[in-house]
């Protein structure tokens, strides 16, 4: 009984603790929720107190330029500031201009939960005659309230090429006056006088109004005769405001060499471009043509498809973009040229070291000239070495480190290996012309000296002059009588030996060694002269096989067909140089002074091979005179197999 008792009251204080958390939770629950909304409840009151602080709404008006001629756009914006919504003037009558809405902006701020909002209306004025024009307040709703623009002043002047006082009329005048709205090709040339070969940079810019969203189909090019071009570089688009139209411009960099001297004409500057439209309306015209109507469509520009993409379908139409051409006269080099000049045009200078500085007769040193400038560097070849004698030279390398986008300046460093065939002191001379076209002349570079030191060789000889007298006395010496010896032989006796004999062993005496030192020396010269020839034959040796592995390297690369025209004919000239030196045996041609008349001399080849010869010379030559050639950008398969019939049958 007792335990019932106690089971009953434990079951009566759980369910009073639990009904007491209950009760605890759900005010807990209530007070929360009470909070959220007095949070609540005050936020919009606060904002209903700001938004009742704002300011009216306000009104302003602003052309993009007050002053403009006959055919030139100005663009008028209404700014509406203050909230509610606003309602601008549909249409805008003045005569003599012609004005269509182009587009509308908003912007929204929230400041310290002040609000300030704002739009702007865009229209495009167009002029039909010059005058002076007031553009009346126009009466904008906003707010509840009716607001009004300032009054404002347009004065338009004629035109340069001369305007009647009507609009123009749907023809050729309309098409340019739109053209260079919509979009617009521009060649700059820096230079109106430039030199055959010399390097002359050239810029291209093409603006279009974002509103047409272009595509280009194709690369701007270049059109004209008597000049090479790079390869376009585009470096860069900015944003632009002209004539208070925005445009996006995109701008191309190269650069142009003229082949020959003349007067030339460059450009025009041509690409194609998709630029999007709205569909042509079946409906007809409500109103008449406007002079922005480049595709026989409604304006653009009061096309409501430009300020909303999405309010209807729109098309795109593919149109020509072209510049002006820009003239250019080429002048032909001075006469007289030095003879390190290889046809490099510009401003340089040049820098040399070598190494090692201390070596054998027959060693290598590496002799490293840097030119650094700006001109043709394709036209830069390795400086001339003005005295040879006394050196064996090997073909040099070079690299080429441009500083700007389309290789008009950088540095080109060359690497020419040289060894003294006898003692030197310094490395030979460097000398490399150019022509200064600031200048008009030729400036030729020379190195500084470089002191090195050569061992091994045979020592210059000095020619020492004996000094003779002038009138010579001979001298008569009385040679001394030797004393008669006596004839019996008792000086044997008395007199001493003049030299003392030894007892030694021979092997132990000093004059023994140095007898058997004679032939040891005798043995060492001759196997020093031994060495001596075999190193200059093993020169010889290495030079000519220098020479096959470079024709055997170049032989491959012609086969490949992997190069394009310019180096396949500078390697296939190359080939035929080297071939010679190695016909001609003994070192007696140098491959690089090597021309068309001497190989064919050499190989003895006939009329047909000579001219063949003297045609891939000719046309090596015209690929390396400006970098580039007017001809095609590769080699006909017939062409390639001719070349490397023509060098494979060169044989002595």
């Amino acid at each position: 009984m007792s335990s019932e008792v106690e089971t009953s009251r434990q079951f009566s204080a759980g369910l009073r603790h639990g009904i007491l958390d209950s009760a605890r939770n759900d005010a807990c629950e209530l007070a929360s929720g009470m909070n959220q909304r007095i949070l609540l409840a005050a936020f919009v009151v606060f904002a209903a107190a700001q938004f009742a602080r704002a300011d009216p709404p306000s009104v302003t008006a602003v052309l993009s330029n007050s002053q403009a001629v006959v055919g030139e756009t100005v663009e008028l914006q209404i700014k509406v500031t203050g909230p509610g919504d606003a309602r601008p003037p549909e249409e805008i009558s003045i005569d003599g201009l012609e004005i269509h809405a182009t587009g509308t902006s908003r912007q929204f701020e929230i400041h310290n939960f002040a609000t300030n909002s704002s739009v702007t209306y865009s229209y495009t004025l167009l002029p039909l005659r010059a005058g002076r024009f007031t553009i009346p307040p126009q009466t904008v709703l906003a707010g509840g309230k009716m607001l009004r623009t300032p009054a404002l002043v347009l004065n338009v002047a004629d035109s340069a090429a001369g305007s009647s006082g009507t609009r123009p009329s749907r023809g050729r005048q309309s098409q340019q006056v739109s053209a260079r709205d919509l979009l617009f090709a521009e060649l700059i040339v820096p230079k109106k006088v430039a030199y055959v070969g010399e390097i002359v940079p050239v810029q291209i810019r093409m603006g279009f109004d974002p509103r047409i969203r272009p595509r280009l189909i194709e690369p701007p090019e270049i059109n004209g005769q008597g000049f090479t071009a790079q390869k376009l570089q585009q470096s860069g688009q900015t944003s632009e405001t002209i004539n208070g139209r925005p445009y996006d411009v995109v701008t191309y960099k190269t650069a142009i060499a003229a082949a020959r001297a003349g007067k030339f004409e460059l450009g025009p500057v041509k690409t194609k471009a998709q630029v999007i439209v709205p569909r042509a309306r079946s409906a007809p015209r409500s109103r008449a043509r406007s002079p922005f109507d480049l595709f026989d469509l409604d304006d653009p520009f009061s096309d409501p498809f430009f300020s909303n993409p999405f309010a209807q379908i729109g098309e795109r139409r593919e149109v020509e973009i072209k510049s002006d051409p820009v003239a250019l006269e080429v002048k032909p080099l001075p006469a007289n040229a030095p003879p390190s000049f290889s046809g490099a045009i510009g401003n340089f200078v040049m820098t040399t070291d070598a190494n090692p500085k201390s070596v054998q007769v027959g060693d290598p040193i590496t002799v490293t000239a840097a030119i650094s400038g700006r001109g043709n560097f394709d036209r830069v070849n390795a400086p001339l070495i003005e005295d040879e004698r006394g050196w064996h030279k090997y073909p040099p390398s070079s690299k080429f480190k441009q500083d700007d986008e389309v290789g008009i300046s950088g540095t080109k460093t060359f690497e020419t290996v040289l060894a003294p065939n006898e003692n030197k002191q310094t490395v030979p001379v460097l000398a490399f012309s150019y022509f200064d076209p600031a200048k008009e002349q030729y400036v030729t570079l020379r190195s500084e000296p470089i002191a090195i030191t050569v061992q091994g060789g045979a020592p210059a000889t000095q020619n020492i002059t004996a000094r003779q007298p002038a009138s010579p006395t001979p001298a008569i010496a009385a040679a001394p009588q030797k004393a008669q010896k006596p004839q019996d032989i008792l000086y044997q006796l008395t007199d001493r030996p003049a030299t003392a004999e030894s007892f030694a062993p021979l092997y132990t005496r000093p004059v023994f060694w140095t007898a058997q030192l004679v032939p040891l020396l005798a043995l060492i010269g001759f196997a020093g002269l031994k060495i001596r020839r075999a190193r200059i034959d093993n020169r010889e040796a290495r030079r000519i096989a220098a020479l096959q592995h470079e024709a055997a390297h170049l032989m491959h690369k012609l086969r490949r067909n992997a190069g394009s025209p310019r180096e396949y004919y500078a390697e296939a000239s190359r080939v035929v140089r080297v071939k010679t030196a190695l016909a001609s045996g003994g070192g007696e041609i140098d491959p690089n002074v090597v021309d068309a008349e001497t190989a064919a001399d050499t190989f003895k080849l006939n009329t047909d091979s000579r001219d063949q010869l003297r045609r891939l010379f000719e046309q090596s030559d015209e690929w390396q005179y400006s970098g580039a050639h007017n001809g095609p950008a590769t080699i006909s398969p017939e062409n390639r197999r001719e070349v490397l019939q023509l060098i494979e049958n060169l044989r002595a």
